[in-house]
Formats: C-alpha cells, structure tokens, sequence
C-alpha cells in the first residue's frame, strides 16, 4: 500500500498541541508521511500565544519545494500562513501543483491577534480558489464575509460548529451546484479542544492523498478528530492538546476506522 506524502504548510506550536506537531501526530497516525514547511515559530501553551517570528516568504517556499523536488506530494495541508505576503507566495507555488489542497484559514498575526485586514482575506480567497476544501471556524468564517459570500464565489468550504457552542455540533459542507449537507455530533464537554482545527483539516488532506472522494475522507477527518478529543492526556491548565498518539486504525472503512476510545463513528447522523 503505498503510503500518502502530505505537505504541511504552518506554523510551529511550541506546545505540541495544534500547528505542525498536530498535523504531524495526525498524518502519522493515519498512515501518510507528513513533510513540514513551517512559516513561523510560536511560543505558546494552553493559556495562550507569547509571541510569534514570521519566517521569510522564501525560505517557506524552499521548504516545500525541497520536498516537491525529491519525495514528491499526494495532498498538501495549510494552517497558520503570518502574512498577506506568504500567503501570496504560497499561492504561487501552489498554483503548479497538481494535488489536493485543504486549507484552514488561520488568520494570526505576530501579535497573537487574529488578521481579518484587506490584504490577508484578498490573499486567502486565492488560497480558497485554489483548495478542494476550505475549513474555517465561526469567527474565520466571518472575517471571510459569511457562508453566502464564499458560496457567492464558488468556494468548496466546510463550515465548522464547534465555536457556536450549539449542541449537537454542525459541521456544514457546500460546494458549488450542490445543497448543503450537514453533519451533526454531540458535544464533546471538554476544554481540551487544542488543535482541533488543525487536527480535522491534517485528517482529511491525509485521507484525499490516500485516494478518498471528499465526503468520505471529511467523515474519516471528523472521526478521528472526535476520537483524539475523547482522548486528551488532560495536559496544561487551560485549552489542552488533543490525544492523536492514542487513536488507533481499525479498518478502511471511514465509517468505524479507530479504536481503543470508545464508539466513535464518521457518520454522524444528518
């Protein structure tokens, strides 16, 4: 079987719960072999972001094209980006790439505090353009103008529920020329979220470099997602990391895939 060559682009969390240590746990854990271009070094915990160093744009892109170059890519995954201008720079780069793209529109800047300027939302809807999925929370997807203005510009996005605090959890996909189809899951009540965003869209470019179609490999992406949340090493004093390295493959079938936590499935019911 051959294994699935993910590219991350992201940046570093020096907790080892979200940015490239989760995406690397992530793909890991589901059988892919995760190659990093990271584009910034955060200090962080679970209480918060200390400080972030913004890589230069091209030093990014060397990154990924030192691992395009040799081992190639199946999928390729990007998180934290720091600045309009890497954003643009990987939009270049991506341009020449024939893989799937999932793209989660983390919007920080070197403050810590979210970016939602002209330049930033100009420079993402490119990234957006060019992605088979885009995952953006509650507050990402309105600093993007709103599910009606993505769908307007015929953006594949996943709308994702859990920063609505509505129980059960909706995730919502749409895609162009097509009715919206929602998933929806019980609460997980717990404050150890860390990393989940990154988690989900790592999952579901892992699963689309395997070969799966986009229904399936979300629902695997949210089935592990949700099996990493159940289980948390408890760790930290505030929004803990997610427990990725005790999720375990079971099967193909993106329906009943992990074990070892308890009943966890991708279909949720709709």
């Amino acid at each position: 079987m051959t294994t699935p060559r993910i590219l991350v682009i992201a940046g570093s969390d020096s907790s080892g719960g979200a940015g490239i240590q989760a995406d690397i746990k992530t793909i890991t854990m589901l059988g892919g072999h995760a190659m990093t271009a990271i584009t910034a070094i955060t200090a962080q915990n679970t209480l918060g972001v200390q400080a972030v160093e913004v890589l230069p744009p091209e030093m990014i892109v060397a990154q990924a094209q030192s691992c395009l170059g040799d081992i190639g890519v199946d999928a390729v995954k990007i998180g934290m980006l720091g600045s309009p201008a890497i954003a643009e720079a990987v939009a270049d780069l991506l341009a020449g790439v024939d893989a799937p793209v999932v793209f989660d529109p983390v919007m920080v800047a070197t403050t810590g505090a979210v970016l939602a300027d002209n330049a930033t939302i100009a420079a993402f809807e490119r990234l957006m353009a060019l992605a088979t999925l885009t995952t953006p929370n509650v507050p990402e997807l309105g600093a993007l103008g709103g599910a009606a203005t993505l769908t307007a510009k015929g953006v594949t996005f996943l709308a994702k529920g859990g920063d609505a605090l509505d129980d059960p959890v909706t995730d919502t996909l749409y895609r162009p020329e097509h009715d919206p189809l929602s998933w929806q899951s019980p609460r997980i009540d717990t404050r150890h979220t860390h990393g989940t965003g990154c988690t989900l869209a790592s999952a579901i470019a892992t699963a689309l470099g395997a070969g799966l179609d986009l229904l399936p490999a979300i629902e695997q992406g949210r089935a592990f997602t949700r099996a990493a949340m159940l289980a948390a090493p408890q760790l930290g004093r505030g929004n803990g990391p997610l427990g990725q390295q005790a999720v375990r493959l079971q099967a193909s079938e993106p329906t009943a895939i992990f074990s070892g936590i308890g009943t966890v499935t991708g279909h949720d019911s709709l």
